[in-house]
């Protein structure tokens, strides 16, 4: 297992509730030169459905199991059956009941973030200065990258577009 004792203490830290300090193809450009090629094609192809490369297989069963669990959730609240079998997890679907009864979109994204780094700490667990370190901060910032694609602005206007559309067919029932 490599090493990355540079590389790894040079990256700025990243906060579930904070800006996003580096973006993706900055954070491949610090990695470029100091792993190998291998390693690198794996951080250049991750997505947050990945499910090869060091933690990305843990990560790959931990978010499957918070998709499936946020699925089943959606559709018990829209009456709807749900016919895939998975194994259910009591946190997850506490954390999952949290985020659909928060506020609004936004805060429902803000509570699964929060949560999902804190799965990704407790993948890392001891690790120092290796694959699953990078690994997990990779993940992280594709989380983060996900993040900032959700405006506050633009949402509440498209939700208020929507709500307006709704309300506009039930006047006219």
């Amino acid at each position: 297992m490599a090493s990355y004792y540079y590389l790894i203490a040079s990256l700025p830290d990243l906060k579930a509730d904070g800006d996003m300090p580096i973006t993706y193809d900055e954070f491949l450009s610090c990695c470029q030169s100091n792993v190998s090629d291998a390693k690198y094609q794996l951080l250049e192809d991750l997505t947050l459905s990945s499910t090869e490369g060091p933690l990305v297989d843990e990560w790959a069963k931990f978010y499957g199991m918070l998709t499936k669990e946020l699925n089943y959730q959606r559709s018990m609240n829209l009456g709807k059956s749900y016919s895939s079998a998975f194994d259910k997890d009591g946190q997850i679907s506490q954390v999952v009941a949290a985020a659909l009864s928060a506020k609004n979109p936004l805060e429902a994204e803000k509570v699964l973030l929060e949560y999902e780094f804190e799965a990704l700490d407790s993948l890392v667990g001891l690790h120092m200065f290796d694959d699953h370190v990078l690994f997990g901060y990779a993940i992280k910032l594709k989380l983060l990258e996900r993040q900032n694609c959700f405006e506050d602005t633009k949402g509440k206007a498209e939700f208020k577009s929507l709500f307006d559309g709704i309300q506009q067919r039930v006047y006219s029932l």
